[in-house]
């Protein structure tokens, strides 16, 4: 990013109050996860995260100019953007073009609608909903949606409660949510086609809506990480990706899957441990995840030892015949490794990473032609991944990222892996690229179910947003 751009960001948040940057970081949280927010107290410590998930990128203000609108700061929008609120409204009228999702607009605007007095009478109906330490005397509302979201009080297809609090006192912000509701319907209904028979009008067909997986269990499932660190030549050791098993342990036990992680296996027995996994009955399971964390070549892992499994071989496992009670059921493996020793060339922007990237080696190349079975790979073939020794590596902590923010919003798998190829995509990383891929023969849509309590946040006992 170019001192310009870092002055004028600076200039920005030196003219934020607290009650600003508050709204920013409520009006990010699709884009950021809470636990990346909640550490933030000033405004230019937010301006760098969002730098890092790329909402800024050299030459695309975009997304300050619709925060900015969106909290009233008109003033820094003509003073240090060169825009207006009438070049605004034009602009988010186009599709797509809004990044603030219209469920997170509205809880701004019933924030900034409702009185002193009102922020009280809705905190004392939650009393039996939310722990009263949650519901001091200075949590904003803003602070109470949190907490209500993190309570599963609302979410964004789910606002009866909300209504049901604000009912007779303030209906006024209830019509917004009627509002909200009659277009997300809209939303969703599907192009229909119409068929017109002879001496009948037209009829209209009924739109086919996509089937979701079942995921009614406690537990959905395994969740298994073969994570290899140390290898018997030492060279190879895998610095940061014991912080990947740690990231999938969070969240696939927050999303409620048995989660056991095997390090440093040798080939035979990362074959024979996803073997074992396939031999056990998952009858009373919805779901099977698999992370594999290692270095390999061309269509193979490889383990401690130097030898080398099939990729092919350890999905096959779970095909219907060699796993049945998985049969119609969803097997997801997601392996963070090089497909090859090439490197997508980058444009000139900032890198995102300062710690040392090093890469990893193994491809992929086709997946059994069975139904239910996803792999997420971190690159396309022939190419590097990279891997930080810091902080892990950039596919598996993006994805982790991704699962905390789109999970509680009711996001499907396919939907989560786009934007983790879109964000992965966008980055630069030592001067090169890196393109995740999916390759997927599920049939039905994939969504987690959030536990009502404990959410992820309240695992890592973290403090609300200021």
């Amino acid at each position: 990013m170019s001192a310009d751009v870092q002055k004028l960001l600076s200039d920005i948040s030196e003219a934020l109050i607290t009650d600003e940057l508050a709204a920013l970081k409520f009006l990010s949280l699709d884009h950021v996860p809470m636990r990346k927010l909640e550490a933030i107290q000033r405004a230019q410590d937010f301006f760098e995260v969002l730098q890092e998930k790329g909402m800024i990128e050299a030459g695309n203000l975009s997304f300050v100019k619709e925060l900015l609108y969106r909290i009233g700061r008109i003033d820094l929008l003509v003073a240090q953007l060169g825009s207006s609120r009438e070049e605004m409204e034009r602009e988010l009228q186009i599709p797509g073009r809004a990044k603030v999702s219209a469920y997170r607009q509205l809880l701004y605007e019933i924030a900034e609608d409702l009185t002193q007095e009102d922020v009280k009478r809705v905190k004392f109906l939650l009393q039996k909903h939310i722990p009263r330490k949650k519901l001091q005397d200075n949590a904003s509302m803003l602070k109470v949606s949190l907490e209500m979201e993190r309570n599963g009080i609302i979410k964004e297809d789910d606002l009866a409660m909300l209504k049901d609090i604000l009912k007779g006192f303030r209906d006024d912000v209830n019509k917004k949510i009627y509002t909200y509701e009659e277009k997300k319907k809209e939303k969703l209904h599907y192009p229909v086609s119409v068929s017109v028979h002879p001496g009948q009008g037209a009829e209209r067909e009924t739109p086919h809506v996509v089937e979701s997986y079942k995921m009614k269990n406690n537990p959905h499932g395994y969740c298994v990480i073969l994570n290899n660190y140390i290898f018997k030549n030492l060279h190879e050791t895998r610095e940061g990706t014991v912080k990947d098993g740690e990231a999938v342990k969070r969240v696939f036990k927050w999303l409620q899957f048995e989660t056991v992680e095997h390090m440093d296996l040798e080939a035979k027995q990362m074959y024979a441990k996803v073997k074992e996994y396939s031999k056990k009955d998952h009858s009373n399971m919805d779901c099977f995840v698999c992370f594999i964390f290692s270095h390999g070549d061309k269509d193979k892992i490889k383990g401690i030892d130097h030898e080398f499994v099939n990729i092919k071989d350890l999905v096959s496992c779970f095909t219907g015949s060699n796993c049945p009670s998985l049969a119609g059921k969803p097997k997801l493996f997601f392996i963070q490794a090089c497909q090859g020793s090439g490197v997508h060339p980058a444009v000139t922007v900032k890198e995102d990473f300062s710690g040392h990237l090093e890469t990893d080696a193994t491809p992929l190349t086709s997946i059994p032609d069975q139904a239910d079975i996803l792999i997420g790979m971190a690159t396309v073939e022939g190419f590097e991944s990279y891997r930080c020794e810091e902080t892990g590596s950039v596919y598996i902590q993006c994805l982790c990222d991704k699962m905390e923010l789109l999970c509680p919003l009711r996001k499907d798998l396919i939907t989560i892996l786009t934007e983790v190829n879109n964000e992965v995509g966008r980055r630069v990383l030592n001067g090169w690229k890196q393109m995740p891929k999916i390759t997927s023969t599920l049939r039905k849509e994939l969504i987690f179910q959030i536990p009502q309590c404990p959410s992820i946040e309240k695992q890592k006992n973290k403090n609300t947003l200021s």
